[in-house]
């Protein structure tokens, strides 16, 4: 959770900050950790919605503006710009770092490239 909360205060537009954990067995994503609005989506299967997608392709994704993407779960009507960040420990994926934002076109490759590392980072805690 401490983690959730300084990132969120790290960055203006960071508004949802939270983690979703690899059931594997059932092969979906398990609400974890977080910091903003309740959602509704504590369990997400694999390939649904963006975050099932980085499930799926362990690779990091950024959506600038979420109305362009079909395959989109909605947290919240505030919700404009996403980017998930996949946590690898070693050759398994274990959890990913979601982040939303209320603001359209947020994320620069300084993000990506922040996250990325503390996600890294974080691998070591599974």
């Amino acid at each position: 959770m401490e983690i959730c909360q300084l990132l969120r205060e790290a960055c203006s537009y960071y508004n949802w900050v939270g983690f979703y954990l690899a059931d594997q067995e059932r092969e979906e994503l398990v609400l974890g950790p977080y910091i903003g609005e309740p959602t509704e989506h504590v369990r997400i299967p694999y390939g649904k919605g963006i975050c099932g997608q980085v499930a799926k392709s362990w690779e990091t994704l950024i959506v600038q503006d979420i109305g362009t993407v079909e395959n989109y779960l909605s947290c919240s009507v505030n919700v404009k710009a996403e980017m998930i960040v996949p946590i690898l420990k070693g050759e398994q994926f274990v959890a990913e770092l979601d982040i939303d934002s209320h603001q359209k076109q947020p994320f620069t490759e300084r993000d990506k490239v922040y996250l990325n590392g503390i996600c890294q980072l974080i691998a070591g805690l599974f």
